[in-house]
């Protein structure tokens, strides 16, 4: 039986554009301090599926569970942070939705960023059905958009290893809002061409987060920031354990 004074295992839910490998250096970080940590897939096919994925590997996983998402990961969390055994949400340059509510609706409230007019559009086959849509971000804008400061010919792999995102997520209404009864953190990465800092803090400050802003820093900040970024979640986990 698993004590209230076990170390929370922290699940790593990756965004979109990205997979679990862009975790790679904050895991480094959490294991060279002996905190169990799962970086698992995220499917990108949906709020609600996705969201019910990533509970699933949070009830199967023994004991308590500090979820952290990045990017559109940060919806993911906070309707999959219902689970029980999770005991803590940390956002890192995400979307902080509310019960209720999309993304497009959450990013309609402020000023777009240059992700919007950079989105490449692809489609999918769905069995039974109308090939759907999704997207990713055109090639030679990925580094400007994505990764500022992180070095160009890593960007150059990071543009053609881009995981697409269903665009139907974006009209997903988040099912629940885990925040409401479960304590949160938040980096808001102040540099973000792709979720505008002002939806990150604004999605922070009405979830009650304990915010770090890391100015300059670009969507890409677990990548580029990764001892930062784990600090962040260290605070969780000692807050939680």
């Amino acid at each position: 039986m698993t004590t209230s004074t076990a170390t929370p295992t922290v699940v790593l839910v990756h965004g979109a554009f990205a997979d679990a490998a862009s975790w790679s250096e904050v895991i480094a970080e959490l294991q060279r301090h002996g905190i169990p940590v799962i970086a698992p897939p995220n499917p990108l096919r949906g709020l609600a599926a996705d969201a019910a994925y990533i509970a699933s590997v949070a009830a199967q996983t023994d004991g308590p569970v500090i979820l952290v998402g990045h990017s559109y990961g940060g919806a993911l969390i906070t309707v999959a942070g219902t689970t029980e055994n999770v005991v803590g949400l940390v956002y890192v340059a995400a979307y902080v939705p509310e019960e209720g509510e999309s993304l497009g609706e959450l990013q309609g409230r402020f000023p777009a960023s240059p992700l919007v007019s950079n989105l490449k559009q692809w489609t999918y086959p769905v069995p039974g059905g109308d090939p759907a849509v999704e997207v990713t971000i055109a090639e030679d804008a990925f580094p400007s958009v994505f990764a500022a400061d992180v070095p160009t010919d890593v960007t150059k792999v990071l543009a053609v290893a881009q995981r697409p995102l269903a665009a139907s997520a974006f009209e997903e209404r988040a099912a629940a809002a885990a925040w409401q009864t479960k304590p949160s953190w938040a980096l808001v990465a102040g540099a973000d061409e792709a979720i505008n800092p002002e939806v990150q803090r604004f999605g922070a400050k009405r979830a009650g987060a304990t915010v770090v802003e890391i100015a300059g820093a670009s969507h890409a900040v677990a990548v580029a920031r990764p001892t930062e970024v784990a600090e962040l979640i260290r605070d969780a986990v000692r807050a939680t354990g």
